[in-house]
């Protein structure tokens, strides 16, 4: 399997990353654990997560995701061979994002200790927090690296001219600086990457790790029409906005080049973000063990030349 380069990093993962907010969620203990163990089998061995997961369940206070990660790793002994991204920031009870020295330093703790872990290997600053200066936050993950208990960070959701803000603080003030970058991307939504993330990410290096890589489940063309979204609550709440001409313009193009590959749109849709240059790996997930073989056939998919171009042509987002 092809591997990539985190950032500048020396870390090297496959071309997938498997997005863990599922785990304590829709996959209960007993599935996350065989979940895991298909992924680690089949090499894949990326896994982001965040303390916030998951929150917003019913009775769940956060932590649920990084807790059965750090159960399975253990059980299984295989924390060196995997690459664990987690994320500090979101609400986790304070009613606001934070990101400021002292809270950064208490939930990397928290962290560790449900991942049952001395070290994460990507600590992800969630959301953007205006109210504490990037000196401070970047200079409480220098304190995080130097003490070994974090090897690189990144950023999610940051502004184009937040992201180059700080970069430009960490060059000048000679902090870590954010090597990765996890915005949400796939052939639905374009233009918040390519517009303005995208020149700065390469221009940069940074690795980046998309998320709602197939538009909220929209690209796997299980969603076609107003009574297919209303058949589940994320299809009301996430992928109604996709149900006009341009999507279904971009099933038919994701339909017709599946077709023709042997394969199902998701993987073709999956294999389109792979392919951008400057993307290191799409986030993607999945609740029970039978939906890992489309994930694996995803990172094995290379799509053609003229295939990305018909693709492209659908999902174009300017003129």
């Amino acid at each position: 399997m092809e591997l990539r380069r985190l950032g500048r990093s020396d870390i090297l993962v496959p071309p997938l990353c498997f997005g863990g907010n599922v785990f304590g969620w829709t996959a209960d203990e007993a599935t996350s654990f065989r979940l895991l163990d298909g992924l680690f089998e089949a090499g894949f061995t990326f896994i982001d997560t965040a303390d916030v997961y998951s929150r917003w369940v019913s009775g769940h206070e956060g932590g649920e995701s990084e807790a059965i990660i750090g159960r399975w790793m253990k059980a299984r002994g295989n924390r060196d061979r995997l690459v664990i991204a987690t994320k500090v920031g979101a609400d986790m009870g304070l009613g606001k994002v934070c990101l400021k020295p002292d809270y950064i330093s208490e939930a990397v703790e928290a962290s560790l200790t449900r991942l049952q872990t001395d070290y994460i290997d990507l600590y992800q600053s969630h959301w953007d927090d205006p109210e504490t200066p990037f000196e401070e936050v970047l200079g409480a993950y220098d304190e995080l690296i130097r003490a070994g208990k974090v090897r690189l960070i990144g950023a999610s959701n940051l502004s184009g001219p937040r992201l180059f803000e700080a970069l430009a603080v960490a060059t000048r003030e000679k902090l870590p600086r954010y090597e990765t970058l996890q915005p949400e991307y796939n052939l639905c939504e374009r233009a918040g990457y390519e517009a303005e993330l995208e020149p700065i990410c390469r221009a940069n290096g940074l690795g980046v790790i998309t998320y709602f890589s197939l538009a909220a489940g929209f690209l796997t063309g299980k969603y076609r029409t107003p009574a297919d979204a209303q058949k589940s609550v994320r299809g009301r709440s996430l992928v109604d906005k996709y149900l006009n001409p341009k999507g279904l313009g971009i099933l038919a193009a994701l339909d017709e080049v599946a077709n023709a590959k042997g394969a199902t749109p998701t993987q073709v849709a999956l294999a389109w973000v792979m392919a951008r240059p400057g993307v290191t790996a799409p986030i993607a997930s999945a609740s029970r063990v039978e939906q890992l073989g489309e994930l694996i056939a995803a990172a094995e998919l290379t799509l053609s030349d003229a295939e990305i171009a018909r693709l492209d042509r659908a999902s174009a987002w300017k003129e």
